[in-house]
C-alpha cells in the first residue's frame, strides 16, 4: 500500500505543540509520512488553541486557509484536532463542512482508527473523548524541535480554576505523570542529543498533588539533574503561591536548573485579583519576589498580566502599570481580557470596551519595553553561557543563540557577531550590546562545550 502523506500545522502552546508530537508518533511508519508542505499532503491535520478570542480567530483562519488544498493540492482529508473542536465540535461541524473529521484534546491515540474509519476502513466512533488523557514515557511521540531542545509535559489538565479561564472545560482536571515516568523521558530524549529540557503543565507546581506516591516538583527535579548529558532544565507557568521555598533553594543550588521562571501573576489589584480566584494577594506577590531576588542569583523572571478584566477601573489599571514600571520582570506578556462562555467572568458586569482594553494593553507593552531595555543593557560586558541555535533569521552572516535566561519560542534570542560553533553547542558569550529583546555579543575563544 502506497503511504499516505500527512501534514500538520500546530498552533497555540507548548503543551499543544506535545499534543501534536504524540499525535504524530502513533502514526506507523510503514504506512504514513511525515511532510511539511501542506500542498504535497493526503492529509492535513490543524492542531488547535481556543484559549482565548484571538487564538480561536488564528485557528478559523488556518483552517480555511489550509482548506484550499482540497481544490488545489493533493488533499483528500483534512483533520481538525485540540481544543477548538473539544469545545465546539457541533458548531464546527455545521460551520465547517470542509473539515473531514474532528479530534478532541484526549483523542491522539485514536488517530489512525479515526483516519481509517473516515477512509470507511473501520467502524471507530467520531465521538470526541472526555479531556483525561495523559501520555507517558512509553507513548510514541515525534520530537519536531530541534534536537537539542524537547519539551516535557510532566502533567496535563488544571484543578485551580481562575474565574476567566476555560482550560479546565477544554484539558479536564489536573493529571500527574510519575517521577519515574518523566525521568524515563528525558533520559531517551538526552540520549537523543537533546541537551535543553523545558517542563511545562497548565500549573507546574501542582504537579503531584493528585497523586499518592509522593511525586512533587522538587524530587523530580532531584532526579531529572542526575541525568548527565542534560545542562539545561527549566520551568515553565508555575502557579505563584505554590512556588515554596524547597523549590527556590533548589534552583539556586542546582547548575543545571535555569534561573529562570514564569510565573503567571495576572494582576496586581487585590480586588481583581480575588475577582480572578487567584489565591495570592498583592503582598503574597510582593514578597514572593524578594525571596526569589534575594535566594537566586541572576534570575529571569517571566509573568503575563490580563488587562481590561471585567470592572477594572482606571485607578486598578494604573496600579499594575506602576508595577510594571518598577522592573521586577526581563520579560512580561500582556494580554487583553477575553469573554470566555462557560466562564464565571463572563457573566461578570462591567465588561470593558474593546478599544480600552487595547489602549491598556499597548500602554502596558510600552513600559515593559522600557524595563526590558534597561536590564538587557545591565548584561553588557558580562558572559552568559548561549546554546547555538544556527543562522540568525535576519542574515547568514550572524550565528544566533539562546541564553538560558531565553526560553524557546517565547524569548528573545543573542546575535552573534564573531566566532563559531556547532548547532547544539553551549558556548561562553561575551554580551556586547542588547535591544529590548536580544542579546548581542562574541563567542570567548575556546569556550565551546
Amino acid at each position: 500500500m502506497k503511504k499516505l502523506k500527512i501534514s500538520l500545522v500546530s498552533l497555540g502552546c507548548p503543551k499543544n505543540l506535545v499534543d501534536a508530537e504524540v499525535m504524530l508518533g502513533h502514526l506507523p511508519q510503514e504506512r504514513f509520512e511525515i511532510i511539511a508542505e501542506d500542498a504535497l499532503a493526503d492529509i492535513i491535520v490543524v492542531n488547535t488553541c481556543s484559549f482565548i478570542q484571538d487564538a480561536k480567530e488564528e485557528s478559523i483562519e488556518t483552517i480555511l486557509e489550509v482548506a484550499d488544498h482540497k481544490q488545489t493540492g493533493r488533499c483528500r482529508m483534512l483533520i481538525v484536532s485540540g481544543c477548538l473542536p473539544q469545545r465546539y465540535q457541533d458548531e464546527l461541524a455545521e460551520q465547517l463542512p470542509e473539515v473531514d473529521l474532528f479530534m478532541g484534546t484526549s483523542d491522539a491515540p485514536r488517530i489512525v482508527d479515526l483516519i481509517e474509519r473516515q477512509l470507511g476502513l473501520s467502524e471507530t466512533t467520531t465521538e470526541i473523548s472526555i479531556p483525561d488523557y495523559l501520555y507517558d514515557h512509553s507513548t510514541p511521540r515525534l520530537n519536531s524541535s530541534p534536537f537539542y531542545t524537547s519539551y516535557i509535559k510532566i502533567a496535563d489538565g488544571c484543578s485551580n480554576h481562575c474565574s476567566y479561564c476555560i482550560i479546565p472545560q477544554l484539558r479536564g482536571v489536573l493529571r500527574s505523570r510519575s517521577i519515574d515516568s518523566v525521568v524515563a523521558e528525558a533520559r531517551a530524549l538526552a540520549d537523543k542529543g537533546v541537551r535543553e529540557i523545558n517542563l511545562i503543565a497548565q500549573d507546574i507546581t501542582a504537579y503531584g498533588a493528585d497523586r499518592e506516591d509522593g511525586a512533587a516538583i522538587e524530587p523530580l527535579l532531584r532526579e531529572l539533574v542526575k541525568i548527565e548529558k542534560i545542562d539545561w532544565i527549566r520551568l515553565l507557568y508555575a502557579y505563584p503561591d505554590g512556588i515554596r521555598d524547597e523549590l527556590i533553594n533548589l534552583i539556586a543550588s542546582e547548575d543545571k536548573i535555569c534561573n529562570y521562571l514564569d510565573i503567571p501573576l495576572q494582576h496586581i489589584d487585590d480586588q481583581i485579583l480575588k475577582q480572578m480566584n487567584r489565591r495570592l494577594d498583592a503582598a503574597g506577590m510582593h514578597n514572593l519576589l524578594v525571596r526569589l531576588r534575594q535566594k537566586i542569583p541572576d534570575l529571569t523572571l517571566r509573568t503575563s498580566f490580563i488587562v481590561g478584566f471585567p470592572g477594572e477601573t482606571a485607578a486598578q489599571f494604573e496600579q499594575l502599570l506602576r508595577f510594571v514600571k518598577e522592573g521586577h520582570f526581563e520579560r512580561v506578556g500582556v494580554f487583553s481580557y477575553s469573554r470566555e462562555e462557560g466562564t464565571s467572568a463572563a457573566r461578570f458586569a462591567g465588561q470593558i470596551p474593546a478599544r480600552t482594553k487595547k489602549s491598556r494593553l499597548n500602554r502596558l507593552m510600552k513600559a515593559q519595553a522600557a524595563v526590558s531595555l534597561k536590564l538587557n543593557r545591565q548584561r553588557i560586558g558580562r558572559i552568559e553561557k548561549v546554546l547555538i541555535e544556527g543562522l540568525s533569521d535576519e542574515t547568514d552572516l550572524l550565528l544566533k543563540g539562546r541564553s538560558a535566561g531565553q526560553a524557546p519560542d517565547v524569548d528573545g534570542c543573542c546575535l552573534i557577531t564573531d566566532g563559531h560553533a556547532e548547532v547544539g553547542q553551549i558556548v561562553d558569550l561575551l554580551i556586547t550590546d542588547a535591544t529590548e529583546y536580544e542579546l548581542i555579543g562574541e563567542i570567548e575563544d575556546e569556550s565551546t562545550c
